[in-house]
């Protein structure tokens, strides 16, 4: 993996609520394998600061339990609710030469596919319903679309660019 890579973080789960009154939180994994999330080491919050050692428990609904030390009671383990947890990149495998990463797609170039530009991938995101693709015009307006095959039918990675073809019936806009 190059230098540039080694300073990359991916975001392998997000703190969905508290578990119970000791303490204990439900993850929502990103990870293959949910149990998975704490095989990679420690994780960090978005800033890079807030360290945890995840403890899986049990499993969950679309995801873990999991324990922290130091998170001790219900209110605590709620006060994390939405984190974002982070490993570093060189802590997880390498994908496929078919696999990437969502983190891989960020700042890609975006594509209609006559070849205009529609404008640049912020992230790809999960609410719950499916994942959505994030991309942002050059006038600034944010769209987003479900990435799935016929929306997004293109992904170059080498060539650092996708293509898209956008359901208007599905496309929400939002300005940034």
């Amino acid at each position: 993996m190059n230098a540039e890579r080694q300073n990359e973080w991916v975001c392998v789960a997000a703190i969905a609520a508290a578990h119970g009154v000791r303490g204990a939180f439900r993850l929502k994994s990103f990870t293959e394998r949910p149990e998975d999330v704490a095989a990679y080491g420690p994780v960090f919050d978005r800033t890079g600061r807030r360290l945890f050692t995840l403890d899986v428990v049990g499993p969950a609904k679309g995801g873990v339990v999991v324990k922290v030390d130091g998170i001790d009671d219900r209110d605590a383990a709620e006060a994390l609710r939405g984190t974002e947890l982070f490993v570093p990149r060189t802590a997880l495998p390498d994908p496929d030469d078919d696999e990437f990463y969502y983190s891989d797609l960020e700042g890609l170039e975006a594509y209609h596919t006559d070849c205009s530009r529609f404008g640049v991938v912020k992230r790809v995101v999960n609410h719950g319903a499916g994942d959505l693709i994030e991309i942002v015009d050059d006038r600034g307006q944010l769209h987003i679309i479900p990435f799935d095959k016929t929306s997004v039918p293109v992904i170059d990675l080498k060539g650092r660019r996708l293509e898209v073809t956008p359901r208007p019936e599905l496309v929400v806009e939002n300005e940034l």
